[in-house]
């Protein structure tokens, strides 16, 4: 029982002297730490609002090629796909049925003109006799109104003339414009039929091309309210290019027109832009993108991509350090991004401490360490020296 008496002993006496003794751990007071993170001044700057449509190539003038008289096709003048210019003969018809129509028209104007100087002779001698009571008045009558018919009939003879003198120019078929011919429908020999049932060939002009676009009348409204905000300007009519295979038109082209309804079926506006096509580069139904600058924001908001985040719900905020030092979220609103940076409607201000590196290690109410920087034209953070005159690119960020 002793010893058991002792060793308890012992452990009280030890109990009592470590309560004695001061608590060293906890009486130190806790480090606060301070997580470095990157921010960039906000700032406003001129943005171009670009449009991007597509569509496809139209010429800016075509023409179909169709008989106005029938025959026999005797020649084709032309080499199809080849370039033809405004007149140049196209089609042959045989032109001797329209030939001896003419012929024979010029012979009834004639001896209608003959029968006409013989009708005034006699209608004069009998006006003259008509004094006299050489004839009477019946006769002078009849002679007058012969000589009207006479002059009538060539009004008719001179009709009928150029009309065989127009059939006769239509067996020759010109180019009404000048342009690229394509594949023709008959050859020599064989039969065409008059007026416009009958299509034989088509060519468009390939030097000046319109490619229509459409733009939704949602867009369109869009861009109006927009352009009744202040720092917002018109942009220009030029029309930029890009092809089928990615590569972009090395000519631009002109915004020429826009059309005054809405397509009800798509819900879309027409616009036309006109490029020159020396090279024949551009073909009818080609399909092809554009960028138009519609507008200019002359005081943008523009920051880094890597600055805006987005919640699950899709809702962009954006972390922004006070004059205390502390981290707000704050909601945005963005616009369209460009490049590297997104456009911002609302939720940020100018001067504004947008943090762009470090989000990792805070939360909204962290105290932190703002670092200045500035993207450079890589699209790189880097530091921002005291003196601003040179830049330091930032280690494995912080």
């Amino acid at each position: 029982m002793r010893p058991s008496i002792y060793i308890a002993g012992l452990l009280v006496l030890a109990t009592v002297i470590s309560s004695c003794q001061p608590d060293t751990v906890n009486s130190q007071a806790p480090t606060k730490r301070t997580t470095a993170v990157s921010y960039i001044e906000v700032t406003t700057s001129e943005h171009k609002i670009d449009t991007k449509m597509q569509g496809r190539v139209v010429a800016s003038l075509s023409a179909e090629v169709r008989p106005q008289v029938g025959g026999i096709v005797q020649q084709r003048l032309f080499t199809e796909g080849s370039a033809v210019e405004q007149g140049s003969l196209l089609y042959q018809i045989d032109p001797a049925t329209y030939q001896a129509a003419y012929n024979e028209a010029k012979a009834n104007l004639n001896s209608a003109k003959a029968s006409l100087a013989t009708a005034k002779l006699k209608d004069q001698r009998y006006a003259n006799l008509l004094k006299f009571e050489g004839v009477s008045q019946q006769d002078a009558d009849d002679a007058h109104a012969t000589y009207l018919e006479a002059e009538a009939s060539i009004e008719k003879y001179q009709a009928a003339l150029a009309t065989a003198a127009i059939n006769l120019e239509f067996t020759k078929i010109t180019a009404p414009i000048s342009g690229h011919i394509g594949i023709s429908s008959i050859t020599p020999r064989c039969i065409s039929h008059s007026a416009a049932s009958q299509l034989i060939s088509h060519y468009s002009h390939l030097r000046s091309y319109i490619r229509g676009y459409e733009k939704s009348s949602k867009e369109l409204l869009k861009l109006r309210n927009l352009m009744n905000e202040s720092g917002i300007s018109e942009g220009n009519t030029q029309v930029i290019l890009t092809l089928e295979d990615g590569s972009q038109y090395s000519h631009k082209g002109q915004l020429k027109m826009q059309e005054v309804s809405v397509d009800a079926a798509t819900g879309s506006v027409t616009l036309r832009a006109e490029f020159p096509n020396p090279d024949g580069i551009l073909l009818p139904g080609m399909f092809v993108r554009t960028e138009v600058n519609e507008a200019v924001n002359k005081n943008a908001i523009l920051v880094p991509q890597q600055g805006i985040y987005h919640s699950a719900t899709g809702e962009a905020y954006a972390y922004v350090i006070n004059e205390q030092n502390l981290v707000e979220r704050r909601p945005v609103k963005t616009v369209e991004s460009v490049e590297n940076k997104w456009v911002i409607a609302s939720g940020l201000s100018v001067n504004d401490k947008l943090l762009v590196e470090g989000s990792g290690k805070v939360r909204p109410g962290s105290e932190v360490k703002p670092i200045l920087v500035e993207m450079n034209k890589q699209g790189e953070m880097v530091t921002k020296t005291s003196q601003d005159t040179s830049s330091t690119s930032l280690q494995g960020g912080v």
